[in-house]
């Protein structure tokens, strides 16, 4: 739940709530008026924490503490979380063997560092009337790859450019 949700103190406007106090036990179904002032004499804040139940359940909690601590866990999500990128490699339909083998280097590279890769392949001019050579130039990355990668995306046209997209294979990526 967002902390925007949350209505604490005054803001809570329900006649009666559904109180837990600061350790956790339930004190039952309380007039507002009643908690409001069970949590000044504890030095606490009334917080709504499930305002859609009937009546709204209400917590005596420090909010600035309970704050504090819903954003030290989003934090230490987040550090757990791996950022995928998609690494784009772009060539052209005549490209020589040697550059071929440079950039299915670089590919698989990519792919071991765990990202998603898309291989371009540009057409320019009369190019675009023999589409099937980039189709040909792709296959080829495919077969020097030799299956270390998932397949996504197919090769398929986009407009003057072919291309695919590569996924690592499993979860043996290494960190970079």
């Amino acid at each position: 739940m967002a902390e925007k949700d949350l209505r604490i103190n005054e803001a809570i406007r329900m006649r009666e709530v559904r109180l837990i106090d600061g350790e956790g036990a339930q004190k039952g179904i309380v007039p507002t008026i009643e908690a409001l002032r069970m949590a000044r004499e504890a030095g606490l804040d009334l917080v709504e924490i499930a305002p859609q139940a009937q009546p709204p359940v209400c917590k005596l909690l420090d909010y600035g503490k309970y704050k504090f601590d819903l954003e030290k866990k989003t934090r230490e999500s987040r550090k757990h979380q791996k950022q995928v990128r998609i690494k784009e490699i772009r060539m052209q339909p005549k490209i020589d063997g040697h550059d071929l083998e440079f950039k299915t280097r670089h590919v698989r590279e990519f792919l071991d560092e765990g990202n998603k890769v898309k291989v371009t392949v540009r057409f320019r001019g009369r190019e675009l009337a023999h589409t099937e050579l980039g189709k040909v130039v792709l296959d080829r990355i495919l077969e020097k790859l030799e299956g270390n990668f998932l397949l996504e995306r197919a090769a398929q046209m986009e407009g003057r450019t072919m291309s695919l997209l590569l996924n690592p294979k499993g979860t043996k990526a290494r960190k970079g």
